[in-house]
């Protein structure tokens, strides 16, 4: 097993950042030919998931996650605790922290137009966010 970190600084809601340069690095620091690379993003306004990283693609999963937790409708979570972003923490329950990439040869199993990205999904302007990469093998 080879665990490591990834500190990204974001710059608000929205935001989605290729982390599978990152990601790559670790596999190949870990060592392992065949495996599992489990990605986990640490909080409960962000997520982790594969799309392929082009703009066109990219802006429509942001407005599918503004369909499914709209900005302009009430929430408890705001209620309770006025900070506005209830449909931040809906959205990342439903995309989710975490996911597995196969290892298979010392690479990410990934295919050609997928990468691994990590979605800010919190209404402040900008967020310190920690990624946690766990390869087993």
């Amino acid at each position: 097993m080879f665990r490591t970190t990834i500190q990204i600084e974001t710059h608000g809601e929205g935001e989605i950042v290729n982390i599978t340069p990152q990601i790559e690095q670790a596999v190949a620091g870990s060592g392992v030919q065949d495996g599992l690379a489990n990605v986990f993003v640490g909080g409960s306004t962000a997520a982790v998931t594969t799309i392929e990283y082009e703009p066109g693609v990219l802006s429509d999963l942001r407005r599918a996650l503004s369909v499914i937790a709209p900005a302009d409708i009430p929430y408890a979570h705001d209620a309770a605790w006025g900070d506005g972003n209830g449909r931040s923490h809906v959205r990342a329950a439903i995309v989710g922290p975490s996911l597995s990439v196969p290892v298979i040869g010392g690479a990410l199993a990934c295919g050609t137009w997928q990468q691994v990205v990590l979605l800010e999904l919190d209404v402040r302007s900008s967020r310190h966010r920690t990624v946690h990469v766990t390869v087993l093998g």
